[in-house]
């Protein structure tokens, strides 16, 4: 059963998110500081956190950066503030979806059977693919090439993994920001035109018969590879 970690310092918030996740079959565990949410992240495992951002102990800002540093556990941030720039914040952040207060517990619930069911979230084989001299490992999120690690922000990471999950597959903007901005992203869809340039500068010296993104005009983007090893 999967485990889903609710980090939130208001109880009555609490027991209702945790009585809706029980019910839609998911086990739960319940921390109200951030750094006690961390002292636990290793033993527990969670398969997604619920992360509050106003928490004691540390922030969700704080906890999401922590997270990420270890590893690929998705995060949706739970937070009263409603500018543009904060929910922006956090999804560029790494987190995998942002709710703003009040909401739904049934649409909660929904956000955590999409973000879980998103294949870029998704383990493959043995956590690795190889395109010629592009290794991408899918536990670490790392992406290397020629052997050396490319820095990259977790959006164009998020995108170039996920493009990679699916060669030669093409997929429009709108689906782009689905799958890896979120639902919940309100932004201009040029972000994805933004990141696919970014991502083509990070490429520049991978070999275009190893592997290239590819703009198909009037359709959308695909990551193009003769081979997949």
């Amino acid at each position: 059963m999967r485990t889903i970690m609710i980090v939130e310092d208001e109880p009555a918030i609490s027991r209702v998110l945790s009585a809706y996740i029980k019910k839609a079959g998911y086990d739960y565990v319940i921390y109200t500081r951030g750094d006690e949410a961390i002292q636990q992240f290793g033993v527990v495992q969670p398969d997604l956190i619920l992360l509050d951002v106003m928490l004691p102990g540390m922030n969700g800002w704080e906890v999401l950066r922590e997270v990420r540093r270890r590893n690929t556990c998705p995060v949706i941030m739970l937070t009263a503030r409603g500018d543009i720039g904060d929910r922006l914040a956090g999804l560029n952040s790494g987190a995998d979806d942002y709710m703003m207060k009040p909401f739904e517990p049934e649409e909660v619930v929904a956000r955590i059977n999409a973000v879980l069911r998103r294949p870029s979230q998704a383990l493959i084989a043995d956590h690795q693919k190889h395109y010629g001299s592009l290794r991408l490992d899918y536990k670490s999120r790392s992406i290397y090439l020629n052997g050396a690690s490319l820095s990259l922000t977790p959006k164009d990471l998020a995108v170039l993994l996920f493009l990679a999950e699916h060669p030669n597959q093409i997929f429009n903007r709108e689906q782009l920001i689905e799958r890896v901005w979120g639902m919940d992203y309100d932004g201009s869809d040029r972000a994805v035109d933004q990141a696919i340039k970014r991502l083509r500068q990070a490429l520049l010296n991978m070999p275009p018969e190893e592997g290239e993104i590819r703009t198909l005009r009037g359709t959308g983007y695909q990551f193009y590879a003769k081979q997949n090893a």
